[in-house]
C-alpha cells in the first residue's frame, strides 16, 4: 500500500523533480541545510550525474562509526543504470536510519519507474518545472524581491526582466544586488540606473522613451547607449520593434481577451499592457511617419551617412514627435 507523502524537510526520502537548474539546486540546498541545522556533523554526499554506480548505495548508506546523519544526493536519477535502479528500489523498501536520500530527477518518461517507486514510498516531492512563460519569470522576480524583504514596483520587475534576460541565476543575482545596494522602494528608475548599460537592453530603453514622446530623455539615453558601445543598428532595430508593436496592438481586435491577443501577436501579456499604455497620442499617420524615419535611419547607419549618431538623433526626434500626433 502506498505511503502518504510528507512535507518534512528531514524526510528519509526526497525527490526533486524538474529541469530548472536554479530551482533544483535550491531544493537540494534547502534539504541539506535542514539536515545540518538538525545535526551540524551531517555528512553530505552530493553525487553528480553518473556518480552512483552499481553496488555503491549499500556502502554509502551503511551505519557510520560516529552515528552522524547522512544526506545522499543523487543527481540525474533518470539516467541511472538498470542495476543501480534495482538497488535503489530495494533500498526504498528498507531505508537506513539517519540517512536522507535525495533523488534529483528530470521528470518525463525516462526513469519514470524509479520516480513512481519513490512516490509510492511516501517521498517528499519538490517540483522544479522549467519556467518558460514570461508571466512565470515575472512572478519569479517578484518572489525574489519578497525573499529579500524589499518592495519593488511592477514596472521595476518588468524592466529588470527586459534588461537582464530570462536566465534565472542572473535574475536572482540582479534582485539580490539591487536589494543590497539600494534603499527604499525599487522602481523602474533604480533598475535603469543599474542595468540600462547592458547591450541587449539600452536600445530598447531608447525606444520606450521615444514611443511615449519623451524626446529629451530619449536623446539622453541614446547618447549614453552609444557611449557604452551599443551598435547603431541595434538601436534602429529597437525603435522599429517599438513602433511596429504600437501599430500591431492599435489595429488588433479590441474585443479579444488579453491572453488570446498575446498569442495572436506573439507577445507576452505584460508587453501588450505596456504597449497599450504607450498608445495614447499615436495615430495611423504617426505610425507611418515614424516608420519612414526609422527606414531612413536604418539606411544611414548602414553606410548611407557619415554621421550615424546624428541620423539616430533625428530618428528619435521624429518618433517622439509622431508619438504626440494626437495630443
Amino acid at each position: 500500500m502506498p505511503k502518504q507523502p510528507t512535507d518534512d524537510l528531514l524526510a528519509p526520502l526526497t525527490v526533486v523533480v524538474g529541469q530548472e537548474e536554479l530551482l533544483l539546486d535550491r531544493a537540494v540546498a534547502q534539504t541539506t541545510g535542514a539536515a545540518r541545522r538538525a545535526d551540524p556533523d551531517t555528512d553530505v554526499r552530493d553525487l553528480q550525474p553518473g556518480g552512483l554506480q552499481p553496488g555503491m548505495l549499500s556502502e554509502l548508506t551503511s551505519p557510520s562509526l560516529f552515528s552522524e546523519r547522512k544526506v545522499i544526493v543523487v543527481r540525474a536519477a533518470q539516467d541511472l543504470a538498470a542495476d543501480t535502479v534495482k538497488e535503489v528500489k530495494a533500498y526504498l523498501d528498507d531505508p537506513a536510519p539517519e540517512v536522507m536520500l535525495v533523488l534529483v530527477h528530470a521528470g518525463g518518461a525516462k526513469g519514470k519507474g524509479l520516480l513512481d517507486a519513490a512516490k509510492k514510498a511516501g517521498a517528499r516531492e519538490v517540483a522544479c518545472p522549467k519556467l518558460t512563460k514570461p508571466a512565470e519569470k515575472l512572478a519569479f522576480v517578484r518572489a525574489e524581491f519578497r525573499v529579500t524583504g524589499r518592495s519593488a514596483t511592477e514596472d521595476a520587475c518588468k524592466a529588470l526582466l527586459d534588461a537582464v534576460g530570462s536566465d534565472l541565476r542572473e535574475l536572482a543575482s540582479a534582485c539580490s544586488q539591487l536589494a543590497a545596494d539600494t534603499e527604499g522602494t525599487i522602481d523602474e528608475t533604480v533598475v535603469a540606473r543599474y542595468y540600462t548599460g547592458r547591450a541587449e537592453s539600452s536600445g530598447f530603453q531608447v525606444a520606450d522613451l521615444a514611443v511615449t514622446g519623451r524626446t529629451a530623455e530619449a536623446l539622453g539615453q541614446l547618447r549614453w547607449a552609444l557611449a557604452v558601445g551599443e551598435k547603431p543598428t541595434g538601436i534602429v532595430f529597437a525603435l522599429a520593434s517599438g513602433v511596429r508593436a504600437i501599430g500591431r496592438v492599435a489595429t488588433a481586435d479590441r474585443g479579444m481577451r488579453p491572453g488570446d491577443l498575446a498569442r495572436e501577436l506573439g507577445m507576452p501579456p505584460w508587453k501588450i499592457d505596456r504597449v497599450r499604455q504607450q498608445l495614447r497620442g499615436w495615430s495611423g499617420d504617426g505610425v507611418a511617419a515614424a516608420l519612414r524615419a526609422i527606414a531612413d535611419a536604418d539606411a544611414a547607419v548602414k553606410g548611407g551617412s557619415g554621421d550615424p549618431a546624428y541620423a539616430l538623433e533625428q530618428c528619435v526626434v521624429a518618433v517622439s514627435h509622431a508619438a504626440r500626433s494626437q495630443r
